[in-house]
């Protein structure tokens, strides 16, 4: 006599089991794949932001770099400025002391008997307008500006003579010449010219 052994409860306990497990399984893997998406996600944000604050403190030293650019180039205005206020006060200068070193060759240079009547400048060239009793004094007159050191040959342009007296007004020109000024010329114009900055202060 054989005996019955029922399997069935056996095997639907087991598909129980593998069913459960399976579930299990299922839960866990969507558990742990929510859990990553998060923390990818939470990485992401983070090197997002990161990069915000990167691109934030490049926007700011950006600013930053141009606002200083801006005070360069504010300095580089003002120090040309200031060059050709100094070349300019330079050239003043120099005018100066040539003003004052003509009129002194000029004072110098005057012959006896010799009245100059008008004198102006228009550059370099220096036209007189003067007044002698005689020819020989004119000639005098004209070799003695010709003997100055900053002055050139002079050009005798024109001479009559006087209808009430004997005395001849006569005309010339003359180029002033480079000459360095000496210390004294120098110094003298630089104390004026500093007197005359204090007193417009």
């Amino acid at each position: 006599m054989s005996a019955m052994i029922n399997l069935l409860p056996w095997r639907e306990e087991k598909r129980q089991r593998q069913t459960r497990r399976f579930h299990l399984l299922l839960v866990a893997m969507l558990v742990l794949g929510t859990a990553l998406g998060f923390l990818v996600a939470r990485f992401y944000q983070a090197e997002l932001e990161a990069q915000r604050e990167r691109n934030r403190y490049i926007t700011e030293q950006t600013r930053q770099l141009e606002a200083d650019i801006r005070e360069v180039r504010n300095y580089e205005e003002d120090a040309t400025e200031l060059s050709d206020q100094l070349a300019l006060f330079q050239t003043l200068q120099q005018e100066r002391v040539k003003t004052v070193r003509v009129f002194n060759e000029i004072a110098q240079s005057v012959a006896n008997g010799v009245i100059y009547q008008s004198l102006s400048r228009s550059g370099d060239t220096l036209s007189a307008t003067a007044e002698a009793g005689s020819e020989r004094q004119v000639s005098e007159q004209l070799r003695h500006i010709e003997q100055m050191p900053g002055l050139g040959v002079p050009t005798f342009t024109e001479v009559e003579s006087d209808s009430d007296s004997a005395r001849r007004v006569f005309r010339f020109e003359v180029k002033q010449q480079s000459v360095a000024p000496q210390p004294d010329e120098t110094a003298n114009s630089t104390v004026n010219g500093n007197q005359e900055a204090r007193n417009e202060t």
